[in-house]
């Protein structure tokens, strides 16, 4: 039997399938919201505010309308310093367990690979909450004005260039500017955004 891989840090997923999947590879805290049930749930948003004021947590949603309301939602009653945010890709399909795919036609985190996962929460691996954010902010950080230099904010077809970035990097592809700033800080890191941002849009000026 393959050994879990160690998270210290609560994980906060949508439901019980996803729970489910996680709690297969991972040795893990993971609490559910309900769905949008944690809208009008004050013991179930209790819960997960105590957890983020103990020593934050990792919020994975799927990549979906749903899913980001729900996001946004504990985004609003939490501190931002005590939120990961961890997003899945984007990729089309649907769970074994369903008879049809979901109205966006994306998998959620139940249906995404093991490999996918693993790489997505390895980072926290064996950490705290004080080593991942000390992590994340050692070297260059993204920043707002490095969107907005590069066409990705506050311009004609920004949102269009953050949505080749965002797919290019493995991200959901409808982040806000902001959003989408944090999930690269977090995930991939500067360095790897300005690769991206080189093959992408490099490439195309060059060939023009």
């Amino acid at each position: 039997m393959n050994e879990k891989i160690k998270i210290s840090i609560p994980i906060i997923v949508e439901g019980r399938y996803d729970k489910s999947v996680l709690s297969s590879i991972f040795d893990a805290t993971v609490i559910t919201t309900g769905g949008f049930s944690v809208f009008n749930s004050k013991e179930k948003t209790a819960l997960i505010k105590k957890l983020a004021e103990r020593g934050g947590i990792i919020l994975l949603t799927d990549s979906d309308a749903g899913g980001r309301q729900i996001r946004s939602y504990l985004n609003g009653i939490l501190p931002p310093s005590k939120i990961f945010h961890v997003y899945i890709p984007e990729i089309h399909g649907k769970e074994k367990r369903k008879k049809s795919p979901g109205a966006a036609g994306l998998l959620g985190v139940e249906g995404m690979d093991k490999e996918v996962l693993v790489k997505l929460l390895s980072p926290f691996e064996g950490k705290d909450a004080c080593q991942i954010k000390s992590i994340s902010e050692g070297g260059r950080v993204l920043t707002k004005m490095d969107f907005f230099r590069d066409g990705l904010s506050g311009g004609e077809g920004a949102a269009q260039k953050r949505a080749l970035i965002a797919k290019k990097l493995d991200l959901p592809t409808d982040m806000s500017a902001k959003a989408l700033i944090e999930a690269i800080n977090l995930t991939v890191g500067y360095d790897a955004y300005k690769a991206a941002y080189s093959e992408i849009f490099d490439d195309f000026e060059q060939r023009f």
